[in-house]
């Protein structure tokens, strides 16, 4: 059925151990598993249309074929020629099956997504099997990533197009698409990644899983033979500033956006100011590097919300003593759920929420940041909600506390401040909220003192898994202060220096 060629049309750059893992056993057996869900069976003759969990990433992972270049990183570890023969049958069934605009061809097949992340198996393949069959495929693939109408710049998607339509490129012997993914991947990372190394996605894991395929991009652009732009280089170097400064003291990022709350960064070279104001929209600050201990906090203001990002705005977050304490509803899923969607809303942020209706998309702006060794002062406003919202946030060190105070000139709102889901309410007593693990406490101080409300939310711990955590919505009044003070149920106010 296929042989291996002595001679190519072109080189074969094979990015197999950028694949994700996959038990090789088990798809062997016909069974696969994604998106952290159980493993489902697909047997030997596969339906592409399946999707047993209704799940849109498992449906999309099917279709990148990933799963079957792990059988092709196999074979060439260790000779078994059965990984080499079920892998050309998954590919030669996918081809078949999957006719470009065919009438019952699943929506996930040709999303430009899994073309993109397919074509690179493809070429890993076609190191090993020469068929019309798969030849033709990778044709297909390569115009349809150079078509400039399916083209997404700018967006980690665009990305991955840029890195298939390469090995193709390469592959088939094309030069004219191997310069046009040179040529997109450098103008795409520059409308994404900005100089301050923000990736316009609006969530760090965006910037860290594209820090990560820029490298792959790197690796094979030199591999074609090809000098890596500099100005390609520079921007992924960039990026390496904002993850490390959303990094918490626990190793994972700050869940904003579309950022789950258990992803974990490597450590990237991180010399610099302990406090970092980013101008799309970011204020990161610890008070020290490289000790699980130290405090950090994130504030949300910049551009509108866009692709990754949520409605945030004003949002914080905050760890001290080795806590997380406020954290946001996070990151759940792509799925279609009213509770995914909720996540992206208001509601699931640390955020003062006035009267009237929500404006998506406004933007947010920084006042004045002041910015000193011991404390640091920031204050932001918008009008998303049809009055001037305007949040002034203080973080102190040494006495660790952040406090927040929130007003609007007419009208009223309420804030609401969204704790770790470990913290449990072990006392209540007028304008306070005492909680505590084990035998830690943190103490959230309110003026107002009436009407505060102790209630749950469901946030996210990671994709797919949710756990319910206590939630404080303050009074509604014009003017609301708030200040969460870590390691103590009884705070000695004078030392605070409140605003």
């Amino acid at each position: 059925m296929f042989w291996r060629a002595r001679t190519t049309t072109g080189r074969a750059i094979c990015l197999s151990d950028q694949f994700p893992a996959a038990d090789v056993a088990e798809v062997m057996d016909g069974r696969v598993r994604f998106a952290g869900l159980p493993p489902a069976d697909l047997g030997t003759e596969i339906d592409w249309t399946a999707d047993p969990y209704g799940n849109r990433s498992w449906a999309l992972n099917l279709h990148t074929l990933r799963w079957a270049g792990r059988l092709v990183a196999a074979y060439e570890r260790k000779g078994e020629r059965a990984y080499l023969e079920r892998a050309a049958d998954v590919a030669a069934q996918w081809i078949r099956r999957n006719p470009r605009g065919g009438r019952e061809v699943s929506e996930w097949a040709w999303a430009e997504h899994a073309v993109a992340l397919r074509a690179p198996v493809l070429v890993c393949l076609s190191e090993h099997v020469r068929t019309p069959l798969l030849w033709e495929s990778m044709a297909e693939h390569g115009e349809v990533l150079a078509d400039p109408a399916l083209y997404r710049a700018g967006h980690n998607h665009g990305l991955d197009q840029d890195i298939g339509l390469l090995v193709i490129a390469c592959r088939l012997g094309r030069a004219r698409w191997r310069d046009l993914a040179v040529r997109r991947m450098t103008g795409s990372a520059e409308l994404a990644v900005d100089a301050q190394g923000v990736l316009h996605e609006q969530a760090p894991r965006y910037g860290l899983y594209v820090h990560r395929r820029l490298g792959v991009a790197l690796r094979a652009i030199s591999e074609s033979g090809a000098q890596p732009p500099a100005r390609l280089t520079a921007r992924r170097t960039a990026l390496e500033s904002h993850i490390a400064h959303a990094t918490q003291p626990d190793g994972c990022l700050t869940p904003i956006g579309d950022s789950p709350a258990d992803t974990r960064a490597p450590g990237f070279p991180h010399d610099g100011p302990l406090v970092r104001v980013f101008d799309a929209g970011y204020v990161f600050g610890r008070t020290a590097w490289d000790d699980p201990r130290s405090a950090h906090y994130s504030i949300r203001f910049g551009p509108g919300r866009r692709l990754h990002g949520h409605e945030d705005h004003l949002g914080v977050t905050y760890c001290a003593q080795g806590r997380r304490i406020l954290v946001e509803a996070g990151f759940h899923s792509y799925e279609r759920t009213e509770y995914a969607a909720w996540t992206r809303t208001p509601q699931a942020h640390n955020v003062p929420i006035p009267d009237g209706d929500l404006r998506p998309g406004t933007a947010t702006r920084l006042l004045s940041a002041d910015l000193g060794p011991e404390r640091q002062v920031f204050e932001l406003a918008d009008d998303a909600y049809g009055v001037t919202r305007t949040r002034r946030v203080l973080v102190g060190h040494g006495d660790d506390v952040m406090a927040v105070r929130d007003s609007v000139p007419s009208g009223t709102l309420r804030s609401l401040w969204h704790f770790d889901p470990a913290l449990r309410v072990v006392e209540r007593r007028a304008g306070a909220v005492v909680l505590g693990d084990g035998d830690w406490r943190v103490t959230l101080l309110q003026w107002p003192a009436t009407g505060m409300e102790v209630g749950t939310s469901t946030v996210s711990s990671g994709y797919l898994r949710t756990e319910e955590a206590v939630t404080v919505t303050s009074g509604a009044a014009a003017e609301v202060l708030t200040a969460i003070v870590p390691g103590t149920a009884a705070p000695d106010l004078e030392r605070l220096h409140l605003p």
